[in-house]
């Protein structure tokens, strides 16, 4: 018995330095690559400070609206992954893409990702970097919930809301995070701060990006490169972890009700009769009838829709705020 115990105690031993080994290389190997990777980056964009960290809003075009983009949750490179759809708007009006503390050009930075301070630091960022209110604000999945909570504190801020298969404040308010969920979300984290996610490109960033034509190849290297950079960070996993509360801060407020709304509901052939896509677009429609001007339209394609319509968006939104204006 005594002897079966040693031999389990040295496997157990040489298991530990094994992981030990098999981490120190990744963690070599994954920091010699983000200085390989950062020679890629050309920072695009205007960065604005907050207690000595940056935060980063991208420009162009010129015209009388600004269209405000907001990455859905683990976006890593919003610039160069919502570049097919914000640069049809950017022909004839103003769009800035905001990048949220831990994405694309933006620092990581050292608060819990509350939402009062994400607002607060995006509505700074836009005014720092040359844009004024009112906004038409663009957000994808997670970013719903600021986008909606930004037009309850400060509607005369938002003019519109063109809502990419957003989240809505009660389905995350509804959802609470279990211990085990806790703690997988702040072990992704961790694994990426090592390197791990680097033994699985397929999941760092979304290969449709590289698929299709509207970025340079500059632009797909350094796509690749800042999602490597980024990959589920702090602020990621902190956002997540602090989404029911930001939910439930919307949820004590009164619905939005004079600011217009688009909300456009993603399916696939595979989802179209699920039950998730029934009670999303159940929600969708319980949400507009809330608000004095609200439509719900539904687009095929995966969730990332802006990779997939992003022609039908554009003309959706168009026609939208024209009956704004009309009406």
């Amino acid at each position: 018995m005594k002897t079966l115990m040693n031999t389990v105690k040295k496997i157990a031993a040489g298991c530990l330095v094994l992981v030990l080994v098999v981490t120190a290389f990744v963690y070599l190997y994954h920091h010699d690559q983000l200085s390989k990777e950062a020679a890629l980056l050309e920072h695009k964009g205007k960065y604005v400070e907050f207690g000595g960290q940056k935060l980063n809003i991208y420009s162009e075009g010129s015209g009388p609206e600004t269209f405000v983009f907001m990455p859905g949750s683990g976006i890593a490179a919003p610039i160069y992954e919502m570049k097919g759809l914000y640069s049809k708007f950017s022909k004839e009006s103003t769009i800035a893409v905001a990048e949220r503390g831990g994405y694309g050009y933006s620092d990581v930075l050292n608060d819990h990702r509350d939402i009062d301070t994400i607002v607060a630091q995006t509505r700074e960022a836009l005014l720092q970097s040359g844009h004024q209110p009112p906004y038409i604000l663009v957000p994808h999945s997670l970013s719903g919930l600021e986008a909606i909570y930004w037009a309850q504190i400060y509607p005369e801020e938002i003019k519109a809301i063109i809502a990419l298969d957003i989240g809505l404040p009660h389905e995350y308010a509804n959802h609470q995070w279990s211990t085990a969920d806790s703690l997988m979300i702040k072990s992704m984290s961790l694994l990426t701060k090592i390197g791990f996610h680097r033994l699985a490109p397929s999941k760092v960033y979304d290969p449709e990006v590289i698929h299709q034509s509207f970025l340079t190849e500059s632009e797909k290297n350094q796509f690749k490169a800042l999602s490597f950079k980024q990959m589920f960070n702090d602020n990621m996993a902190q956002e997540l972890l602090q989404s029911t509360e930001n939910a439930q801060k919307s949820m004590a407020l009164p619905p939005p009700k004079q600011t217009s709304v688009l909300l456009l509901s993603a399916y696939t052939e595979e989802n179209k009769h699920s039950k998730y896509t029934k009670a999303q677009n159940k929600s969708y429609q319980a949400f507009a009838r809330q608000l004095e001007h609200a439509e719900v339209r539904k687009l095929k394609g995966k969730h990332s829709i802006y990779l997939y319509a992003s022609d039908e968006i554009y003309e959706l939104t168009v026609d939208f705020l024209t009956d704004i204006k009309t009406d």
